[in-house]
């Protein structure tokens, strides 16, 4: 009974299972079957017969017919052939045969899209057609009062365009021509081609509208303006020469010359009504004049600047060569007495070289002014740099007097310096004596007499003849940080002693009731008497930490105290 019942609840999920799956297939009939529809509602016809309105001959009758054609394909063949892959769909799933179904249901949906592809095509084409029917008219309305304003406004200015106006003319007859090429291709219906040619003419009417705007300066330019500014500037060039102004280095006459010609060929191409790289050629020559002027008026200027400063420069260097030599005694006495360095005296001699140099200058300078070879630019620069140089030695020169005033400066430093340290040893000495320690170190002695041998040797160092400072300053610095040696190790010294002295006291207080401790403070005390103070202080310090720790630091705060 169980497998009965299984049976058929196995028999009625299947049959479900089957009737889902059919009612899909049904629902993707219904959606093709719509789809159909829709592209049968379309009223493509309609947008095909909106072409009717143009002239229906040659390419547009083609176009007309050939999508006449296409869309009664559709409706008749592509479409009804849709109706019979869907019939066969719902046999098909009728009979529960979903598989072939789905792939005639493929096949459908194929077929309309193909059907839209086409559609497509026929509208995009369409389109296309009016578009370049409503901009060739719209460009053909707005050409020809151009082309004719370009003919009206040539006849009315003949005369600006000299002999090009033919050229001009025959440049406008061959946009009319273009314009009625337009119309023969509207007369035969090519509406495309018609468009096509609208635009070459837009292009063609503008190219032409901007040379007659442009070519009367242009020839203006190339006639009047331009030669007139050549022969001003041949005249002006002619004056200065006469004025003796040297400005034949410069080349400017042939440049003119070549200018001259280059106008008779510019003249002739615009006859030809041909503007290109005149405008260009003409900015050229026009920016090389202005340079030209430019160059003259330099030169100008350098001849009135060579005219004046000449004879200030020749003085200045006359004066810096004086100024050189009176120096050049000073340096030979100072050298008897100091040593002057290799740097300082390369630096004078190159000063010497190159005063000489600015002297053989003045002679060429000399020269050039006289013999007409160099122009009065290439004069006025070797002036500018001699004035330059010139001041650059004189700053040398300044530094060079600073670093041998500075030689005496640093002498009598030196003495001072050494008077200053005589004293600090006169005054440590005391120091040492006011003590009233037991005795001095040996070291200390030492010490003392080493600084005392190094200001000795900073005293034979300043007796030296030529005085070379740079072994004053060395044995100065010796001797100086020797001194400083000295003061610290005997301010270490005594305040080892007196610091002794303090802990011995202090510890007297427990010497009776301890041996120990008496007997490592006789120690202390004896090592104070022979001079070995840190000694001392390291046995009585020891002794006197072992029965009051803490105690030497109390005593040493005690003895600062004392000190300020």
């Amino acid at each position: 009974m169980a497998v009965v019942v299984g049976i058929i609840l196995a028999i009625i999920v299947c049959l479900t299972v089957a009737l889902i799956i059919r009612k899909r297939v049904y629902d993707q009939v219904d959606y093709i079957e719509n789809w159909k529809l829709e592209i049968t509602d379309r009223d493509v016809a309609k947008q095909i017969g909106q072409i009717k309105a143009l002239n229906l001959s040659g390419e547009t009758l083609e176009k007309f017919e050939e999508w006449k054609e296409e869309w009664e394909k559709i409706v008749t063949k592509s479409l009804p052939d849709v109706d019979n892959y869907l019939m066969s769909a719902e046999e098909a799933a009728d009979r529960f045969l979903v598989p072939k179904a789905k792939k005639i249901l493929n096949e459908a949906e194929s077929s309309l899209e193909k059907i839209e592809e086409e559609i497509k095509e026929i509208i995009s084409e369409l389109e296309d057609l009016l578009h370049a029917e409503e901009a060739g008219r719209e460009g053909a309305e707005e050409l020809k009062p151009r082309i004719k304003g370009l003919r009206s406004m040539l006849s009315q200015s003949r005369y600006q365009y000299g002999k090009a106006e033919k050229e001009f003319d025959k440049e406008i007859d061959a946009l009319e021509l273009m314009l009625e090429q337009y119309d023969a291709f509207i007369e035969d219906g090519d509406y495309l081609k018609a468009n096509e040619s609208i635009q070459k003419l837009k292009e063609s009417t503008e190219t032409v509208e901007n040379k007659l705007e442009i070519f009367p300066d242009l020839l203006k330019q190339v006639k009047q303006e331009i030669p007139s500014q050549l022969t001003n500037l041949s005249s002006g060039m002619k004056e200065m020469r006469e004025d003796g102004y040297r400005i034949k280095h410069l080349g400017f006459e042939k440049e003119i010359i070549t200018y001259q010609e280059q106008l008779k060929d510019m003249e002739s191409q615009l006859e030809a009504a041909n503007i290109t790289d005149v405008e260009e050629q003409l900015q050229q020559i026009e920016s090389r004049i202005l340079e030209m002027y430019e160059a003259l008026e330099g030169e100008a200027i350098a001849k009135n600047y060579v005219e004046q400063k000449s004879p200030e420069y020749e003085d200045s260097v006359e004066q810096i060569s004086a100024t050189f030599e009176a120096a050049k005694l000073e340096v030979e006495e100072i050298q008897k007495a100091y040593y002057v360095e290799d740097d300082d005296m390369e630096r004078f001699q190159t000063m010497g070289k190159a005063i000489k140099a600015l002297k053989n200058h003045v002679e060429t300078l000399e020269q050039g002014i006289e013999d007409d070879k160099q122009s009065h630019s290439e004069l006025k620069k070797g002036i500018e740099e001699g004035f330059k140089k010139i001041e650059e030695l004189e700053e040398e020169h300044e530094t060079f007097k600073k670093s041998i005033a500075n030689l005496r400066k640093d002498e009598l430093e030196a003495r001072d310096k050494l008077v200053e340290m005589r004293g600090q040893l006169t005054e440590l000495n005391r120091k040492i004596k006011k003590s009233n320690i037991p005795g001095v170190p040996s070291y200390i002695w030492t010490r003392f007499e080493t600084a005392v041998q190094k200001n000795n040797k900073v005293m034979e160092a300043l007796e030296t003849y030529p005085l070379d400072m740079s072994s004053v300053q060395h044995a100065l610095t010796e001797a100086k940080g020797s001194i400083e040696q000295a003061y610290e190790q005997v301010d270490m010294m005594l305040d080892q002693a007196y610091l002794t002295e303090q802990v011995i006291q202090y510890a007297n207080r427990y010497r009776s009731k301890n041996s120990e401790l008496d007997h490592k403070l006789k120690e202390a005390e004896r090592l104070f008497r022979n001079f070995e103070y840190e000694l001392s202080l390291e046995h009585a310090a020891n002794a006197v930490e072992q029965v009051e720790p803490g105690s030497l630091k109390k005593i040493e705060s005690y003895q600062a105290e004392r000190s300020k």
